[in-house]
């Protein structure tokens, strides 16, 4: 994994840290980072995304406390073998509620046809 797999919104309401650690959770869980998969630095991340190295490390340090990701001597951070276990896709979706509950409460006061917003949405999920 690089640093360019994690994004960032600085404008975004929540914290860098959980932004960060949210990202790797949903990876894991798709199955797209498996258990040994080594992650970039903290340095590598902070200096990608102009970001405190300290931001970084917290993320990595609550994730190693939740056992998502672990430490290993002269290899860094890497995904825990226990970690990595094929999510349900009802507990994958769940993961995804909030932003969900965001966009609609949004198109809402838009006033933007149900119709459109998910046809948006199939474009963007499609590309």
């Amino acid at each position: 994994m690089d640093a360019t797999l994690i994004r960032i919104q600085p404008s975004a309401p929540e914290p860098i840290y959980r932004q960060i650690a949210d990202q790797v959770r949903r990876l894991v869980a798709s199955g797209q980072l498996q258990a040994g998969d080594g992650l970039p630095s903290v340095r590598d991340i902070a200096a990608h995304h102009a970001v405190n190295p300290m931001t970084v490390s917290k993320a990595y340090s609550q994730l190693e406390t939740e056992g998502v990701l672990e430490r290993l001597r002269g290899k860094g951070m890497v995904v825990a073998a226990n970690a990595v276990r094929p999510k349900p896709l009802a507990e994958r979706l769940q993961q995804l509620e909030p932003a969900l509950r965001e966009v609609a409460q949004r198109a809402e006061e838009l006033e933007l046809p149900p119709e459109r917003v998910l046809a948006r949405l199939r474009q963007l999920m499609e590309k």
